[in-house]
């Protein structure tokens, strides 16, 4: 019996020191029913990230924030017109959204407005009501995943560097290909066809395994003998263009950015899926001019790319006019199924817009054509000058002028990197509004007239991660489903020696290896310690 009491009033002690414990460290009750008085603040609150006054998609991860106004306690209200509201009370100044009830809440209320209330308690005990916080909940959803680039923002020296894919549904991170699978070389330019994983790029570069493009298709991988740049798809999934470029990195002794970009020789080309075949033509490949970022019209019938005049002779060194290179946006047709090239026309010159005109991205719906323009160069991220711009190609195609617009959700620093959603209401883009050097990923809506929406950042589960990361985020792509190819199979392809060969119609356009250059280096001398960039 002694023994029974003694454990009875153990279990006492444990309860009331539990109890306790929860009490001081546990989740604390917001103001009750009783309390009636709250100071009010003639203002809203700050919060970080920023997720005020934007649209968000149903489907997002829970929008966890930093409350950045002093006090003991917090407490979070978020409602809507219907369902059960969520309140979340903490001594932290971090609110943690709980992501079941957020994502039911969000999804039974398309197109309606979702509202957050926050009250602080000071040291007196007093609870202060700030002004609400209001979003808008999209009635169109964002693709579940994000692919993108992580790398620190080194000016000349790397070590990890890899493509990694987001379920922006939760805060699921997992890796597609780092470079630890092939001896620290380099990966870009994921390009997706259609916003679907089944059929993708990614361009290599290693010292060790060469230069090469792995394409994988329906979850299989090849690796494609030769070295794509910036890639774009065809419609149809027939047929990849892809830019190839003589890219120098180079530094000014003062400036804000201190890095630079210059591409000193470059032309399009393309690759025929299945046929182990790489043509170009003549308007594409233009040895007197610079060709890069190709993108398709959503019909497929159309190429649009960035050309700028080639003004110089040598090919290793900077020329004296690097800031004067400008690009002009074209396009040209092309028939499919004849593999045919029609004639070239001017989008928009860089004489008329006084800026150098880059990355094309239209959207799935041919509407929007999305791009941005900055004050000289091929390279946008290392511009803070860098805006985007956006063409109602519908209004082009009934008056004949490309009227293009500034879009209100630029910053003072550098905004690049875009890409559409399936359903042409959503872009993702890279932006370094949050502070140089490091380039985050952002989200915004675009509703049917084309209006682009307030931005917000990519949502991560600790609102204060950004704080201290130090990867930069670059290239987002949004597409419908998750690369189902996993990192050691793309690590393997990359090592081994069976590989596609292709032919490449060499001509006085294609970029060439300078004299005296090392042979381990890449087309045009590149390196891959030596020449990344963001």
């Amino acid at each position: 019996m002694k023994r029974y009491y003694r454990c009875f009033l153990a279990f006492l002690v444990v309860l009331a020191v539990g109890v306790l414990i929860y009490r001081t460290y546990g989740s604390p009750a917001g103001p009750s029913g009783a309390t009636r008085q709250f100071g009010s603040a003639s203002r809203a609150p700050e919060i970080r990230p920023d997720y005020s006054g934007t649209v968000i998609p149903a489907n997002i991860a829970p929008l966890n924030f930093a409350v950045m106004e002093e006090g003991l306690q917090y407490c979070v209200r978020i409602h809507s017109l219907k369902g059960e509201q969520i309140e979340v009370n903490s001594r932290s100044a971090n609110i943690t959204i709980p992501c079941g009830r957020w994502r039911r809440l969000l999804e039974a209320n398309l197109g309606q407005q979702l509202k957050f209330d926050i009250l602080v308690k000071d040291k007196s005990g007093q609870w202060t009501r700030y002004e609400t916080i209001t979003n808008t909940i999209a009635a169109e959803a964002i693709d579940d995943y994000l692919v993108y680039r992580r790398i620190h923002p080194a000016c000349s020296a790397w070590k990890r560097i890899g493509v990694y894919q987001r379920n922006l549904t939760s805060f699921d991170e997992s890796l597609v290909l780092d470079n630890r699978y092939f001896s620290d070389g380099c990966l870009n330019c994921h390009t997706f066809c259609n916003n679907k994983t089944d059929k993708m790029l990614i361009g290599i570069r290693s010292v060790d395994y060469g230069s090469s493009a792995l394409l994988v298709e329906n979850g299989k991988a090849k690796k494609i003998g030769t070295k794509f740049g910036y890639t774009a798809w065809h419609p149809s999934g027939r047929l990849a263009v892809y830019s190839i470029n003589q890219v120098n990195q180079f530094f000014h002794s003062s400036a804000g950015e201190v890095r630079d970009v210059i591409d000193l020789n470059s032309l399009l080309a393309y690759y025929l899926d299945g046929s182990e075949e790489v043509k170009t033509s003549p308007a594409i490949s233009k040895k007197d001019r610079l060709e890069t970022y190709p993108a398709w019209s959503a019909d497929g019938r159309y190429l649009y790319f960035c050309s700028a005049p080639l003004t110089w002779s040598r090919y290793d060194i900077i020329p004296a006019d690097y800031n004067q290179i400008k690009y002009d946006l074209v396009r040209i047709s092309y028939d499919i199924d004849s593999d045919t090239w029609g004639e070239l026309e001017t989008v928009l010159s860089a004489a008329d817009t006084g800026q150098s005109i880059l990355l094309p991205r239209i959207s799935p719906d041919g509407r929007w054509l999305l791009f941005c323009m900055c004050d000289y160069g091929c390279f946008p991220v290392y511009r803070a000058s860098s805006d985007l711009y956006m063409i109602d190609l519908k209004t082009a195609g009934q008056n004949g002028r490309y009227e293009y617009r500034r879009l209100d959700i630029n910053s003072d620093e550098s905004e690049s990197w875009h890409s559409w959603s399936s359903n042409s209401r959503w872009i993702a883009f890279s932006s370094k509004r949050g502070g140089d050097p490091f380039t985050r990923s952002y989200l915004a809506y675009v509703d049917g007239q084309g209006k682009v929406h307030k931005p917000f950042v990519l949502p991560q589960k600790d609102p204060t991660y950004y704080d201290s990361c130090l990867w930069t985020y670059s290239v987002p792509e949004l597409v419908v489903e998750p690369v189902r190819a996993v990192k050691e199979k793309l690590g393997r392809v990359v090592r081994g020696t069976e590989q596609i060969p292709v032919d490449f119609p060499v001509t006085r356009a294609t970029p060439q290896v300078p004299p005296g250059t090392p042979s381990g280096a890449g087309r045009g001398g590149e390196k891959p310690w030596q020449t990344e960039r963001e």
